[in-house]
Parts: C-alpha cells; structure tokens; sequence
C-alpha cells in the first residue's frame, strides 16, 4: 500500500517526502569513479585489440603455409612468385602448371590491417614465406609494427 500524507502536515514533511532524487554532488561523486575505472581498464582492453591483430596475421600465414604444402604434396613444387598465392585459389595458367591442381582455398585472407598478404618464393627465411608487413605497413618494425611471418 502506499503511504498517504495526512492532509494537515507541516509543509516541510510534505515537501521532504515528495522530493526523492540524487544531489549534484552524488551525481560528480558517481561519475568521477565511472571516469578512473575507465581510464584503468581503457588502455588494457586497447592494447589487447592490437595482440589480437597480431596473433590473426599469424594464424593467418600459418593456414596459407598449409595451403602451400598442400600445393607442393600436389604439384611437386610451390607456386612461383608470379603465380603467387591467387594459385591457391584458381588454377595458374603461366608455366609451370600445376598437373594435379585443387583449390586450397575459398579466398585469400587480408591482413588484420587491410593489406594482401605477401609471397616470396624463394623464400629469404626458408623454402618460401608467407609475411604481413604488421601494423606499420613496413618491413621490420617493433611490437605491433613488427612483420609477421611464415618463419616465426
């Protein structure tokens, strides 16, 4: 049941039970603890965003290695840099071509930053290598800037 006020109470009970709300100074109070915990866990969340990218791009150049080897158990070779990594997704045309060709893939992945993927055949780290450039776009780089590649 609600509670009625009596019709002959003093003014001032009547107007403390009528207003019910927060003061500026709880409201400020409020949102300065809302402001700290945001500015704790803000910079954690952003640079879990950028490890993020980083470990999509390695998943990333492992599955086309393994698209890769898949080519050579094949083929007996790898695509060659003109051919390049479109070879896993349609049959190349320009010699070698590949005898016993299947499509390894669906589509070619772009990097987490936007970029294509990079093929280099021969490789400068191994037989070929798959790499992303990283964040920066350009080789080397530290951190998220670092490349990212089929020899890590």
């Amino acid at each position: 049941m609600s509670e009625s006020i009596p019709m002959n109470a003093p003014f001032a009970t009547l107007r403390h039970s009528v207003q019910r709300g927060f003061t500026l100074i709880e409201l400020m109070v409020v949102l300065l603890i809302i402001g700290v915990l945001a500015a704790l866990i803000v910079p954690n969340v952003l640079d879990r965003a950028d490890d993020a990218r980083v470990t999509a791009a390695r998943t990333d150049v492992n599955n086309l290695m393994q698209a890769l080897k898949l080519y050579k158990l094949d083929n007996q070779r790898f695509p060659t840099a003109e051919q390049g990594l479109q070879s896993l997704l349609t049959k190349p045309t320009s010699p070698p071509v590949p005898v016993n060709w299947k499509s390894y893939l669906d589509k070619l992945p772009t990097d987490p930053w936007g970029r294509a993927y990079l093929y280099i055949n021969p490789g400068l780290k191994g037989e070929v290598d798959v790499m992303s450039f990283g964040a920066d776009g350009q080789a080397g780089g530290e951190g998220n800037n670092a490349d990212v590649g089929s020899w890590q």
